[in-house]
């Protein structure tokens, strides 16, 4: 009996680490990934709870799955903090730099 390596172990990890990285695009594109990635996890767990003896990359599914589940915190907090910004400034404050300064001396203020 040959060892073989779960089909999804490596994506997942690349999944997981590129939510990680791309939390600063607002939290959406990184929150896809992580949820992609999560979502092959699944997939992966069910064949290796077939028979966990013939995989040998388990450890790599797992770390994966880790990263994920961070992508999928910290990409949620980012996404609820630019919401968070959007409403407190507005949108037509972001793409009005004078307005933006305006706003952002109020906030100050309070």
């Amino acid at each position: 009996m040959e060892n073989q390596k779960l089909p999804n172990a490596t994506a997942v990890l690349v999944l997981g680490i590129l939510s990680i990285l791309t939390c600063c695009c607002y939290g959406f594109f990184g929150l896809i990934l992580a949820i992609v990635g999560l979502y092959l996890t699944h997939k992966d767990l069910i064949i290796y709870n077939g028979s966990p003896e013939k995989f040998i990359n388990f450890k790599q599914l797992n770390t994966g799955k880790i990263l994920c589940i961070i992508g999928i915190v910290i990409n949620a907090i980012m996404l609820l903090y630019f919401i968070w910004i959007i409403k407190m400034i507005g949108f037509e404050a972001l793409q009005d730099p004078v307005l933006l300064q305006e706003k952002l001396k109020q906030l100050q203020n309070l």
